[in-house]
């Protein structure tokens, strides 16, 4: 199922001063979505990372929408690029080539100190795609299970992390 089929649960701006707003909302929706509270903070420390990097290496802002999709929870980073948005020796024609955007394989360098690194860890998936026009960062988690007769949700893979 595509994110854009569906209107996101939440689609907000942010920049540095408006982070602090957006981990709140992602705690909340993320918690409305069914994960567990310690689940639930990992989404806001990625989520929130992917935002740092979008005011740090972009144009100073950003735009986050998150997908409630069947079994996953989407949630996509965007800036329109900034000085460093250009593109690089190591750039790719990308699946939307066409319409002039580039894959490099890692827009954000996960050096010591990045927190790719940390998203990568919590995050069940990660898609990373940067050009001329800036970057799109995909983070995805998998939505607990509706455990049969509790009413509670399974983890895909077992009961925990």
């Amino acid at each position: 199922m595509q994110a854009s089929a569906h209107p996101p649960i939440l689609d907000q701006e942010f920049d540095s001063g408006t982070l602090y707003a957006l981990r709140a909302a992602v705690q909340a929706h993320a918690g409305r979505a069914g994960l567990p509270g310690d689940r639930a903070t990992e989404v806001v420390l990625a989520v929130h990372e992917l935002a740092a990097n979008a005011v740090a290496h972009g144009a100073g802002n950003g735009r986050l929408r998150i997908w409630d999709l069947a079994g996953a929870l989407s949630c996509e980073v965007t800036d329109a690029g900034g000085p460093g948005a250009v593109r690089g020796p190591d750039a790719v024609p990308g699946p939307d080539a066409v319409d002039g955007s580039w894959t490099v394989p890692d827009p954000w360098p996960a050096e010591e100190g990045h927190g790719l690194w940390l998203v990568r860890q919590v995050a069940d998936r990660l898609d990373l795609r940067s050009g001329p026009r800036g970057t799109r960062a995909v983070a995805t988690f998998a939505l607990p299970r509706p455990h049969p007769g509790s009413g509670k949700g399974v983890r895909p893979g077992g009961a925990g992390r």
